[in-house]
Formats: structure tokens, sequence, C-alpha cells
């Protein structure tokens, strides 16, 4: 099951459950839209892999299966 993480490891921008600006790998390292166009070009920086939308888990399934609260931030990784 996904972690749901609720942040943008580049930019800290909060990525709550229902965002539709979340972008994720395989690995789960999730990105904001933006850092993803701007700043990675489509590209995982820690395994290489291309990044995509992230699922939105119904709020209903929320209540059983909550997001992850972790933040994860490296900026110093998230040069293009």
């Amino acid at each position: 099951m996904l972690e749901l993480r609720p942040n943008c490891e580049c930019c800290d921008k909060d990525l709550p459950p229902g965002s539709a600006e979340a972008r994720i790998c395989t690995y789960e390292c999730t990105f904001c839209a933006d850092c993803v166009e701007t700043k990675l070009k489509g590209v995982c920086p820690n395994c290489g892999g291309n990044l995509v939308a992230r699922p939105i888990r119904p709020p209903g399934k929320l209540l059983k299966d909550p997001a992850s609260t972790r933040r994860i931030l490296k900026p110093e990784g998230c040069a293009a």
C-alpha cells in the first residue's frame, strides 16, 4: 500500500492525500508537479526512474489506511 507521503522532497510543498499535484516513482519518492516539470524533467533524482501521478486514495479508505505524516526533504538532491 502506498504511504502517501505528505510533501515534495525538493521544495517541501504540502501534498495532501487528495492532491492531484503529487508525483511518485516506483520507490514512492514524492515530488510536486512543478518540481518534476521544471527541475527534474520527469526523472527521479534518487533512483533514475520516471515520475507519474500519484493515485488518490478515496476519503473513506483514508480512515482505515491513513496517509503518512513523515516528511522527507532533500533539496540538495533535486537539481536537474
